[in-house]
């Protein structure tokens, strides 16, 4: 990734009773997202949260997707249609994602 690129991330809260299906999530929500999105997509990342920091404390998160585009820009014209995106999320979890739009900085 290069300096000034935006990077979109997505949190999946862990918690008691939260379900994440990781292969559904990498194999058919990136694939739509990837789709969706054609070339202002740049990059993307999934993460499997294994553990917190401190000894047996389980991943604060279930799971973290990373996207990266040139822009502001090209984000928000890739996620105009992110409806269906939204409307895919129970296929794979239950639990309330969290958005985070960065710079990259370095």
């Amino acid at each position: 990734m290069k300096k000034g690129m935006i990077k979109v991330t997505v949190f999946y809260p862990n918690g008691e009773g939260k379900t994440f299906d990781m292969d559904y999530y990498c194999n058919k929500h990136m694939a739509l997202v990837s789709k969706l999105s054609g070339d202002a997509l740049k990059s993307m990342a999934v993460e499997k949260g294994i553990a917190g920091i401190a000894p047996n404390s389980p991943a604060p998160y279930a799971a973290i997707g990373n996207m990266y585009f040139d822009s502001v820009g090209a984000f928000q014209e890739a996620f105009s249609r992110a409806d269906q995106l939204m409307g895919d999320i129970p296929n794979f979890t239950n639990i309330e994602p969290i958005f985070q739009i960065s710079e990259v900085m370095m």
